[in-house]
């Protein structure tokens, strides 16, 4: 299908999606303590939750997480530093409590990891994270993903690290220098998406470096146009989620 094509039909999703045509009038992360959005809090709770979002529902993974911070009794996981002082059994039953994490041993280590990791690298502020990278898309990621990434488990990853970056752009005070650089959320959602609008192969849908190339795809596609990448990633993963519905 031709550039042009494409971006015709891109239009009319958008608006398809802006007039509620493809639901999502609650997204996952719509579950959330309303916390204030410059807090420190605000960007803890949108920050672990997302590295156990692979392979899930993440409208269950986000009401868990919601369940477990409004628990007198679970609401210590998101506090990086009392994690740290907890025994692992104690971080391990809080996490599972509600069902933040599945995998009680793997989830509750990559949990304590990154604790442990914001408390080392930014004395448990993971909003400097942002400072010292000057809000610029690309220093973070290549601070997490290149530089750090053995620190950052699952967060590191090319799908959960963008949508994260997403997530802390719509839902905190966070302003980048170059918003533009935010690529699409590579999910299946996404890659399904991008399959049905013909921008990439049956061959590259089933690539294992799926990620990657949807990322480029959407990168060169939109590059000089109205849009930022991630500008479509809610209404990809909404128009998939809801089973494709006839773009008019």
């Amino acid at each position: 299908m031709e550039k042009q094509q494409i971006l015709e039909k891109i239009d009319r999703l958008i608006e398809m999606y802006q007039k509620g045509e493809l639901g999502g009038e609650v997204m996952p992360e719509d579950s959330n303590p309303a916390l204030p959005k410059s807090s420190l809090q605000n960007y803890i709770y949108f920050t672990l939750p997302m590295a156990l979002n692979y392979q899930r529902n993440s409208y269950k993974l986000w009401e868990s997480a919601l369940k477990t911070y409004k628990d007198k009794e679970t609401e210590f996981v998101f506090y990086p530093e009392k994690v740290l002082k907890a025994d692992f059994k104690e971080v391990q039953e809080a996490l599972t409590k509600y069902k933040v994490a599945l995998q009680k041993q793997k989830q509750t280590e990559i949990w304590i990891t990154l604790c442990n990791t914001f408390v080392e690298l930014f004395q448990g502020d993971i909003r400097r994270l942002f400072d010292e990278m000057h809000n610029d898309v690309d220093e973070v990621r290549n601070f997490i993903q290149i530089q750090n990434k053995k620190k950052f488990p699952y967060l590191s990853g090319n799908k959960i690290c963008n949508y994260w970056l997403y997530v802390i752009y719509q839902y905190t005070d966070r302003r980048y220098t170059n918003l533009g650089h935010l690529t699409v959320a590579p999910d299946t959602h996404v890659c399904q998406a991008t399959y049905r609008l013909g921008l990439i192969t049956d061959e590259e849908m089933q690539s294992n470096k799926i990620q990657m190339i949807v990322i480029d795809k959407w990168k060169d596609l939109l590059e000089n146009t109205k849009y930022n990448p991630i500008d479509m990633h809610t209404p990809l993963w909404l128009w998939s989620r809801n089973g494709f519905k006839e773009i008019k």
